[in-house]
């Protein structure tokens, strides 16, 4: 909670593979998680990706990212990974309202107009 000054995601770097790391992620579960996961993995600079969580009372997933070679890190992914996310949601925001108001305009008798 950032009101207590806890923090949302913190990132360790692995010490023995130099692209490779573990992102903790606070008050998150298998939604993010997998969400995350499998984003990640569409990616061709992603060699690992995968979560897990610590235990089922307690509100936090491990993200764990290992890239293809060292020149990409896995922040650089995981950020990736949020902003195609972020641009596929937007898509599929704007399809739906494109969709409703489709079915308005070829419905617009409303309520009233079936009796």
């Amino acid at each position: 909670d950032e009101d207590s000054g806890e923090v949302k995601i913190v990132y360790t770097s692995d010490t023995k593979i130099s692209n490779a790391g573990t992102f903790t992620l606070n008050k998150e579960d298998h939604t993010v998680g997998n969400l995350f996961r499998v984003q990640l993995l569409r990616d061709p600079s992603v060699r690992f990706a995968g979560y897990m969580i610590p235990h089922p009372l307690i509100h936090r997933i491990e993200l764990r990212i290992q890239t293809s070679s060292s020149t990409v890190s896995p922040v650089e992914v995981l950020s990736s990974a949020i902003e195609d996310l972020n641009n596929e949601t937007d898509h599929l925001i704007s399809q739906t309202t494109d969709a409703i108001e489709q079915w308005r305009k070829e419905n617009d008798q409303g309520v009233m107009g079936q009796f």
